[in-house]
């Protein structure tokens, strides 16, 4: 999956800065453990942390592509993720007279640039993130994947931008300051509301998923190459049904391929379950051994567990039917509730911003177990935000909220927030008018009216604002322990046929899902396929609430904490005092494991706070 860094200036002489690049690079080891390496120029340096995934022992980077004619370096490119369709584009630039040293996707990358120049990043299906420096045109080209899987940032400089994949790496160039403005402390505050590009830390941007970025002598200008696009969908249920099923089953064709192992993680729901059928039959269908699965569970689960807003059933029975259906090689890791506080800093660390508390720290304990045994794991993430499966989608069509539907509830988004935060932040306000600016950009269709109107503008909101938070999260726990998590339901081609299928089609059956379900209802036990939605296991132990309980009791009555600038010390003791902290939904997740982290951070990274 790997690490991207670098520094693009001017007026410097970037040779002389390598090691700067290289020590930014160094912050992601993590992402790429098999190797580094730094590539510079008079203007630019890039930096590289690999993870060895594809043609281990010859996809090196930063990697250039060289002339013909007299080997002199055309241009170079430092990369994370997977182009998934590189084989058909690698067998059709060799049709046009381009030859291929490596079995990389790396390298047919910089074959595409060569020929269709910025174009070439129309032409990927996958989960990307690169920065391409055109040695010519002097030209650096920073590009991100169509759903934003992979994450990549840059602080524009007075004499040209700094970036890199994780906002570490643009600290590392001591170039780039920790700080918090108003509208960064709104994406602390909240969750899933952080508009395309906002970085949370005021000095630097995100590339917007679909875009690609030019920087050159004129500064950066940014490119959409990629949205979701409406149409009237022509298709009958009985086609609509087969094309999904082409189109996933297509999708996780492509993500098997790997030569390193390669696994799946299984919840025993009809998105993980459906990703595993699919992923058992092309490794049976290559003749090789079955598929490796994972699922989590917390320990006395089965004795404490008790249904809520957004967890029906738990997992287990389920994935053992999938297991026993599917003959899989099944691991299921179990992870101790008091954990979860003690991996919170290891979770920040890894985001570099204040997460979702026990969210974060048991999707991490299960990643760190996989990665002992294997390099890919295929995931169902996404497939509730095309398909719609969260609970909000079919209460969206019955009493449309008008605002962000999974955080609708929230009655006072401004009771956490201390008296002297209180006259700069209106959590209210500035939430309303990012919902306003989200609607102004959903591509409309004409007539459109009701409920398929409202639905629309649901499934955007969830595209664009709700996913981008589930896959930053996913992308953080899973590259902190060298993990490349694979999201064949985020495959932009299955995204763009989705998006105009109907709502009442989306969910035949009246079942969330529905079309999902009739896609894949052939691979997988009956159970599994209706299964209601059942939500990631949250550690709601007594054991962790109370510490939980008692570190924010500590926080409270520290006179040095930086958080309770911030924070309202009565709120969080209510809180503590009668537990309605914990819901058991994720709207919000709980507050006080967020307000630790918060504390947390606000230490560690030094953050200014700019008001």
């Amino acid at each position: 999956m790997c690490g991207i860094a670098g520094w693009l200036d001017w007026q410097r002489d970037m040779t002389g800065h390598a090691a700067v690049v290289s020590r930014m690079a160094e912050t992601l080891a993590l992402r790429g453990p098999d190797g580094a390496g730094v590539w510079s120029a008079p203007r630019i340096a890039l930096g590289h942390r690999r993870l060895a995934v594809i043609d281990v022992d010859h996809g090196h980077q930063p990697m250039a592509v060289r002339a013909t004619d007299d080997d002199r370096e055309l241009a170079v490119v430092s990369f994370s993720g997977e182009i998934h369709n590189f084989r058909e584009l690698r067998a059709e630039l060799t049709a046009k007279g381009h030859r291929f040293r490596t079995g990389t996707d790396t390298e047919v990358l910089l074959a595409a640039h060569r020929e269709w120049g910025e174009r070439a990043v129309t032409r990927f299906a996958g989960m990307f993130a690169y920065a391409l420096w055109d040695i010519a045109q002097e030209t650096l080209w920073l590009a991100r994947d169509p759903l934003g899987v992979k994450p990549l940032y840059y602080a524009e400089q007075p004499s040209g931008v700094i970036f890199g994949s994780e906002p570490k790496a643009l600290f590392a160039s001591g170039q780039v300051a920790a700080e918090v403005d108003a509208e960064g402390l709104v994406d602390v505050f909240t969750v899933a509301a952080k508009r395309p590009g906002d970085a949370v830390f005021r000095t630097m941007r995100e590339v917007k998923p679909g875009h690609i970025v030019r920087c050159d002598r004129r500064g950066a200008h940014e490119q959409r190459y990629w949205q979701v696009r409406s149409a009237p969908h022509e298709d009958d249920i009985p086609t609509t049904v087969a094309r999904v099923r082409e189109l996933l089953g297509r999708a996780v064709t492509e993500q098997v391929h790997a030569d390193v192992p390669l696994g799946a993680l299984l919840s025993g729901g009809i998105d993980s379950s459906a990703i595993t059928a699919l992923g058992a039959g092309a490794l049976s269908a290559a003749g090789l051994d079955p598929l490796a699965t994972y699922s989590v569970d917390f320990a006395g689960s089965e004795e404490e567990f008790s249904a809520d807003a957004l967890h029906d059933s738990r997992d287990a029975p389920f994935v053992q039917a999938v297991v026993g259906h599917l003959g899989t090689k099944h691991t299921e890791v179990l992870v101790e509730p008091a954990a979860l506080l003690e991996e919170s800093r290891t979770t920040l660390r890894a985001r570099d911003v204040p997460g979702v508390g026990d969210l974060d720290v048991s999707l991490y304990l299960l990643f760190r177990e996989v990665r002992r045994h294997l390099t890919v794991a295929l995931s169902g993430e996404g497939a509730d935000d095309a398909f719609g499966g969260y609970p909000w989608f079919l209460s969206e069509t019955k009493q449309p909220t008008d605002n962000f539907p999974w955080s609708a509830g929230v009655q006072d988004r401004n009771a956490v927030l201390s008296a002297q935060l209180r006259p700069h932040l209106d959590l209210h306000a500035r939430l309303d008018t990012r919902y306003r600016e989200a609607l102004s950009e959903v591509p409309r269709l004409e007539g459109e009216t009701g409920t398929d109107r409202r639905m629309r503008e649901v499934y955007y909101l969830q595209l664009t604002r709700f996913l981008p938070f589930l896959l930053d999260r996913k992308d953080r726990m899973s590259m902190a322990n060298g993990l490349e998590v694979r999201v064949p339901f985020c495959d932009h081609r299955l995204v763009d046929y989705v998006w105009n299928v109907p709502w009442q089609v989306k969910r035949l059956g009246d079942q969330e899902k529905g079309l999902l379900r009739s896609a894949v209802e052939d691979l997988l036990p009956a159970e599994v396929v209706h299964r209601p939605k059942s939500g990631f296991p949250v550690g709601k132990g007594s054991a962790y609430l109370d510490s939980v309980r008692a570190a924010v009791s500590d926080m409270i009555s520290d006179s040095g904490s930086p958080a309770m600038e911030l924070l309202d010390a009565t709120t969080l003791r209510a809180m503590v005092d009668n537990k309605d902290w914990f819901n058991g939904s994720f709207t919000p997740p709980p507050i006080l494991p967020r307000a630790l982290q918060l504390d947390s951070w606000l230490r560690d990274y030094q953050v200014r706070v700019v008001l």
